[in-house]
C-alpha cells in the first residue's frame, strides 16, 4: 500500500494533458491551485496507514486476501457500508473538503454487480474482466476516479437525438482490439489527481442509444484524454503571498471537464459496450452508493464549520448568548441527521447477486435530499454567528503591513485576550467553506454532488411502497377489514 508520499510521487510519473486558466500545465502537481486538492487526495492514504483507523481504512481484497485501502474495496457486508460511512466523516473533519474518492469507490460497486447481472443475461465477459481490472487497481493502490456525469448538451432529448453526437460519451468505433470512444464527461471530482478514470452512462438508455451504452477504464493520461480545470471562487488567493486568506490552505476540491477525443480502449477494460437495458442499472446504483456517501462526508465537513462557528462566537464574546445557543445546537442537529442518514442506509443494505452489497435506495435517497438543503442552513447561521466582518475583512497583506498593519490588529479584535490573527483565520476558514474555495462550496457541492433535488424526489416517489401504504390506512380507517389484534 503507498504512503502519502508515495501516491504524491506516482503522480509525477503521469503524463496527464492538464489546462488550467487557459494554460497547459506541466509541473501540475506542484501548481499552488491544484495541489492543495491533491493533499486531500493523500490524506486517504494517510489514514490507511495509521493504526488507530486502520479498520475503517482499510479491508481485506476478496481477490488477494491481502490488505487494500477501503477506497479501492467491495462491500460485502452492511458493516463495510457503515465503515465507509464513518471513515469518510473522520476524512471531512480531518480535511474540510471533498477528498474526492467516493465516486471511484461508488463506481467499483455498481459496476461489480451490474457486469455481473449483465454477464449472466449476455454470456459475455464483463464481470471478469472488471475482477481483473480492479485486482490490478488494489494491488497498485491507484485511485480511481469514477466518471458519470456526461455534459448532456438538450437535456430533454435522447443522446442519440442529440444535434452534436459527442454529448454523450459514445462508441465511435469497435476493433478486433478494442473500442475508440468519444465525448466529454463533466465536474468530474478528482479526475486530475487520479491514476484511472471508471466510466459510466449516466441515464436510461433505449436501443436507438446502445452506441453511448458504454462502461470502461482509461488511465488518466491516456493518448486522447484532456483535463480542463474548473474554478473555484477565489482560486487565485492561491497565488498571493501568506496563508490566511485562503481560509484552508492544506486542502481543497478539485473538478474537471474531461475530454475523451477519440480515445482507444482495449476490450480487457471494457465493461458494457452496448446493452442499453443495463444502463440504468449501473446509474441508480451508483447513485445510490453515492448519495449514501454524502452522510459520511459533509457530516464530517459539517464538523468543522460548527467548530469555526462556535469558535467565532467565542473570538467575538457572544458563546453565552441564548440565541447562539440556540444557532449552534440547530447546526449540530442538521449536522447529525445528515450523518443519521448515511449510517441507516447503509444498516439497511441488501446482497446483489455478484455478492456485494447494496445500500437501501430509497434511504440514500433522502439522505441526500437532506443534504441538498441542511448545508445551506448550517452556512446561513455559521455566517449570522460570525457577523458581517466575514464578508468585509481586510487581506493579510493589511495585516501584515507595517504602517496599517498595527491599525487593522487594534480595531477588528474582539475579544481582548484573543488575537486578531485567530479572529482572522477562523473568519476565512468559513468564507472559503461557505463560498466555495474549498469544496468546491459546501452549499453548492452538497446541492449538486450525486444529483440535485429533483434526482431525489423521483427516486423517492419510485423506491416508495405507496401501495403497502395505502393497504395499511385502508385497514385501520375500516375501508378494508380492520386487523383482529387478538386473532
Amino acid at each position: 500500500m503507498k504512503t502519502a508520499k508515495q501516491y504524491i510521487d506516482s503522480l509525477s510519473k503521469l503524463h496527464s494533458n492538464i489546462y488550467l486558466l487557459g494554460k497547459k500545465v506541466n509541473d501540475w502537481v506542484n501548481n499552488p491551485i491544484i495541489r492543495p486538492s491533491i493533499n486531500a487526495v493523500a490524506m486517504t492514504y494517510k489514514i490507511a496507514g495509521e493504526s488507530e483507523n486502520a479498520d475503517l481504512a482499510t479491508t481485506s481484497s476478496n481477490f488477494t486476501g491481502q490488505k487494500t485501502n477501503r477506497f479501492n474495496s467491495l462491500f460485502m457486508s452492511t458493516e463495510a457500508l457503515v465503515k465507509k460511512i464513518k471513515m469518510q466523516r473522520l476524512l471531512g473533519q480531518r480535511t474540510a473538503c471533498c477528498f474526492q474518492r467516493c465516486v471511484g469507490m461508488d463506481a467499483i460497486n455498481a459496476v461489480y454487480s451490474t457486469t455481473y447481472e449483465i454477464d449472466q443475461k449476455y454470456k459475455a465477459e464483463y464481470h471478469n474482466r472488471f475482477k481483473a481490472w480492479l485486482k490490478y487497481v488494489q494491488e497498485n493502490d491507484l485511485c480511481v476516479a469514477g466518471a458519470m456525469t456526461d455534459v448532456k448538451g438538450n437535456r430533454g432529448i435522447a443522446p442519440s437525438e442529440q444535434a452534436d453526437p459527442d454529448m454523450f460519451i459514445r462508441v465511435v468505433e469497435r476493433r478486433k482490439d478494442g473500442i475508440v470512444i468519444r465525448g466529454a464527461k463533466a465536474s468530474q471530482t478528482g479526475s486530475a489527481n487520479a491514476h484511472e478514470q471508471l466510466l459510466m452512462p449516466t441515464l436510461r438508455m433505449r436501443e436507438a442509444d446502445k452506441d453511448y451504452a458504454v462502461s470502461c477504464a482509461v488511465p488518466t493520461d491516456a493518448e486522447g484524454v484532456i483535463l480542463i480545470y474548473g474554478r473555484q471562487s477565489c482560486d487565485t488567493r492561491k497565488l498571493e503571498d501568506g496563508d490566511i486568506d485562503v481560509g484552508n490552505f492544506n486542502f481543497g476540491g478539485q473538478e474537471t471537464l474531461t475530454i475523451y477525443d477519440n480515445v482507444f480502449v482495449p476490450w480487457e477494460r471494457v465493461f458494457m459496450c452496448g446493452e442499453y437495458d443495463f444502463s440504468i442499472m449501473m446509474v441508480e446504483r451508483f447513485a445510490a452508493y453515492h448519495r449514501q456517501s454524502y452522510g459520511g462526508c459533509k457530516p464530517g465537513i459539517g464538523d468543522v464549520l460548527i467548530g469555526a462557528a462556535a469558535s467565532m462566537a467565542d473570538y467575538n464574546g457572544t458563546r453565552k448568548a441564548a440565541h447562539i445557543k440556540e444557532k449552534l445546537g440547530e447546526i449540530i442537529h442538521l449536522c447529525e441527521t445528515m450523518y443519521s442518514c448515511g449510517l441507516a442506509c447503509s444498516y439497511e443494505g441488501k446482497q446483489t447477486l455478484a455478492g456485494n452489497f447494496q445500500v437501501d435506495t430509497l434511504l440514500a435517497n433522502i439522505c441526500k435530499h437532506n443534504v441538498t438543503r441542511f448545508p445551506y442552513e448550517m452556512c446561513r447561521l455559521a455566517e449570522d454567528i460570525s457577523g458581517g466582518l466575514l464578508v468585509t475583512l481586510p487581506s493579510e497583506a493589511d495585516l501584515r503591513h507595517p504602517q496599517i498593519g498595527s491599525y487593522v490588529d487594534k480595531y477588528l479584535r474582539g475579544v481582548a485576550d484573543i488575537p486578531t490573527e485567530a479572529r482572522f483565520r477562523m473568519l476565512t476558514l468559513i468564507h472559503a467553506m461557505a463560498f466555495g474555495l474549498t469544496a468546491p462550496s459546501y452549499r453548492t457541492e452538497s446541492l449538486h454532488g450525486a444529483g440535485s433535488p429533483q434526482a431525489q424526489k423521483i427516486m423517492i416517489e419510485r423506491e416508495t411502497d405507496m401501495a403497502a401504504k395505502q393497504k395499511f390506512a385502508r385497514s385501520i380507517s375500516g375501508i378494508d377489514e380492520r386487523e383482529d389484534p387478538y386473532a
